[in-house]
C-alpha cells in the first residue's frame, strides 16, 4: 500500500462510526416492540370492530315482517340470523387483517373482493329480511359466496390460515341462499 493514500481519520468520524455500531439498548428494543404491538391491536380492533359495527347496524335496521312466511316456508329466528352474520363479518375481518398484516392488501384484488363480499353481506339482511325479495337475496348470497371464494384464493397466496377462515364464511353464505330461496 502506498503511505500517501492512508489517511486518518478524525475524531467525528470514529464517534459516528461507534454510534452505527452500537446494538440498542434492551430497553430501546422493548420501547419498540411495544409501540408496534399497540399500534397491531389497534388495527386489530379496527378490523373487526367496524365490519362487526356495519352488520349490526344492517341487521338492526331489518328484521322478518311479522307475517308468517306465505306457504308455510321455514326460516330462523332473527336473532341467530344477525348473530351469525355479525360473527362471520368478524371472521373476515380477522382474515383481512391477517392478510393486511403480511402485506397482502396491496393487491387490488384482495381489497376490491374484500370490500364486495362485505358489501353483499350488508345488504342481504335489508333485500331479504326487510323486503322480502327472496330471488334478489338468492342473487346477493351467491354473488358474495363468489367473493368469498375470489377473497379466499387471493389471501393463501399471503397468509394460509386467513384462506381457511374464509371457509366457513363460504358456508354461511350458500346458507344464505338456502333461506332466501324458501322465502319465495
Amino acid at each position: 500500500m502506498d503511505a500517501q493514500t492512508i489517511r486518518r481519520r478524525s475524531k467525528e468520524e470514529d464517534t459516528s462510526a461507534t454510534a452505527v455500531q452500537q446494538p440498542e439498548t434492551e430497553t430501546a428494543r422493548r420501547e419498540k416492540k411495544l409501540a408496534m404491538a399497540h399500534r397491531g391491536l389497534r388495527s386489530l380492533a379496527i378490523a373487526l370492530g367496524l365490519p362487526l359495527f356495519l352488520s349490526i347496524l344492517s341487521s338492526s335496521l331489518s328484521s322478518w315482517p311479522s307475517q308468517a312466511v306465505a306457504g308455510g316456508g321455514w326460516r330462523p329466528a332473527a336473532w341467530a340470523m344477525h348473530t351469525l352474520s355479525g360473527a362471520t363479518a368478524c371472521v373476515m375481518g380477522l382474515s383481512a387483517w391477517l392478510v393486511w398484516a403480511e402485506g397482502g392488501m396491496k393487491s387490488p384484488a384482495a381489497a376490491a373482493l374484500y370490500v364486495a363480499q362485505l358489501v353483499l353481506g350488508l345488504a342481504w339482511a335489508p333485500v331479504v329480511m326487510r323486503a322480502g325479495a327472496g330471488w334478489a337475496g338468492v342473487g346477493i348470497s351467491v354473488a358474495m359466496a363468489a367473493a368469498l371464494v375470489g377473497c379466499a384464493r387471493c389471501f393463501r397466496r399471503s397468509n394460509p390460515v386467513a384462506s381457511d377462515l374464509v371457509k366457513p364464511c363460504i358456508m354461511w353464505a350458500g346458507f344464505m341462499a338456502v333461506i332466501s330461496y324458501m322465502q319465495e
